[in-house]
């Protein structure tokens, strides 16, 4: 039953053929059986998901049905605000904060009946690394080998069956690459799309709120549940929103899928791009057609973004650094301090690339409908050489995730297939501003088309044990 898709327990449930009070007991039977393995949960929460799993029984036994979430046990990275629950954002001093509100997200997700079995780890404020007193969540194909970035405990926590999808966030890759790693789906969607209020923020002008699960169409029910203008976030998009769900019923045949060669293939591992050519063939198969285009400079897109970057981490740390100076850690202390040094002009001289980068792609949609890219050019890498990427190095690591958050453009991360070392390889349909509906539509195709999806983590070898707190 864990590994059942989110769409197929739905189905169960609504059909009668499973109780939500069973499917949350088996969850969280899971949660704790493999917990030395996974290392994914801030706050495990037991008995408040068990009520939420008896109101959902109580609900469909009186003929009351809310929809697809029905009774469906999700978790959250823990920089999203509960107020039932602490929300620590990886940071020591925060252990204890619980909030005075539920974010927006959260508050969807349970009116559409969704069960909150908890709170999953993130990095230190969600940059990128956890915290020295923290556990890191082991990779679940292979412990040796980097588990993504930020929303490192959504794609665990997925990956392994303990739960049927995750909401991560993303301010340069961190859903994308987590799903990568993870061997899972996840969508960033357009920012401003999905509402920010009542989540930590990185750095606001980037952050994006967005699901993580097995399935595009998985993806899709829990989009269209949290997507929509929100009164509390002004930043948040007043845009109807589609059936993201019955878009991915739909065909591509016709859909024109772009790709740009160089800026795809140019040292990228061998292995990642034979991935991407075999994607083209199964959506040529399947009634695409293939189009080379070519996208604005990523090199100056990820240089404004790392001004921009850390501009607005410092920005969103104003509060609490230097005053906590002494619990940060040193990568997150690293990015607030080069922060505070930038000057007026260094940030109006990249504010411009982002208008330059961001129009230069609108263009490239004047010619296509979706466009092909992987999510790293070298696959999932050891935890020692995601350690040691150097500044350079690290910007072509992120060349596919990071100027999609610059431009604020969607995308989805599918899993394409497996390199040498038995990690998955994720590749992404990245689509114009607000254009999930089709992102979502040529990802489901494909997946209808392959079965890298359905693929799971070996049992393997147990992580090192963590005590995980248990919140009523």
């Amino acid at each position: 039953m864990h590994y059942w898709t989110l769409a197929e327990v739905s189905r169960a449930i609504q059909e009668r053929k499973v109780s939500p009070v069973d499917v949350t007991r088996a969850i969280l039977d899971r949660i704790e059986a493999t917990a030395s393995r996974h290392q994914a949960f801030v706050t495990v929460l037991a008995d408040r998901a068990l009520r939420q799993a008896k109101q959902a029984e109580a609900e469909l036994a009186s003929g009351f049905w809310r929809g697809p979430l029905h009774g469906v046990p999700l978790t959250a990275k823990d920089i999203i605000f509960t107020d039932f629950a602490p929300t620590t954002a990886g940071q020591v001093f925060r252990r204890n904060q619980v909030p005075v509100y539920t974010a927006t997200v959260i508050e969807r997700l349970e009116r559409a009946g969704a069960v909150t079995i908890g709170k999953v780890k993130t990095v230190e404020g969600a940059w990128t690394e956890h915290h020295v007193s923290e556990s890191t969540p082991p990779n679940p194909w292979n412990p040796e080998y980097w588990q993504g970035t930020s929303s490192s405990g959504s794609g665990v926590s997925v990956a392994l069956g303990l739960g049927y999808g995750s909401l991560g966030s993303c301010t340069g890759g961190s859903i994308r690459m987590p799903s990568q790693a993870c061997g899972i789906v996840g969508i960033k969607p357009t920012w401003g799309r999905v509402s920010r209020h009542g989540v930590y923020p990185l750095a606001q002008s980037l952050d994006h709120i967005g699901p993580m699960t097995r399935t595009v169409e998985d993806a899709a029910i829990m989009l269209e549940t949290i997507a929509g203008k929100d009164p509390n976030d002004p930043t948040s998009l007043s845009a109807a929103v589609p059936n993201y769900h019955a878009e991915c019923m739909g065909n591509i045949k016709g859909m024109r899928i772009g790709i740009d060669r160089e800026y795809v293939f140019d040292g990228t591992r061998a292995d990642v791009a034979e991935a991407v050519n075999e994607t083209l063939r199964v959506l040529i198969a399947a009634g695409a057609s293939i189009h080379d285009v070519k996208l604005p400079s990523y090199r100056d897109a990820i240089a404004a973004w790392q001004v921009q970057l850390h501009m607005e981490v410092a920005l969103a740390h104003a509060e609490t650094y230097p005053a906590h100076k002494h619990e940060y850690g040193p990568a997150l202390a690293g990015i607030i301090e080069a922060g505070q040094k930038l000057t007026p002009a260094m940030i109006a001289e990249h504010a411009l690339r982002r208008q330059i980068y961001s129009t230069g792609l609108d263009e490239v949609f004047d010619s296509v409908d979706v466009i092909l890219v992987p999510v790293t050019p070298q696959g999932v890498p050891t935890r020692a050489e995601a350690a040691a990427l150097r500044d350079d190095i690290a910007a072509e690591f992120i060349k596919f995730t990071a100027p999609f958050n610059f431009s604020g453009a969607p995308t989805v991360t599918v899993p394409a297939g497996f390199g040498p070392n038995g990690l998955p390889i994720g590749i992404q349909f990245v689509g114009r501003r607000l254009a999930e509906a089709q992102i979502c539509r040529a990802g489901a195709a494909f997946q209808r088309l392959t079965d890298w999806h359905t693929k799971h983590p070996p049992e393997g070898e147990p992580g090192v044990s963590t005590d995980v707190t248990s919140f009523h």
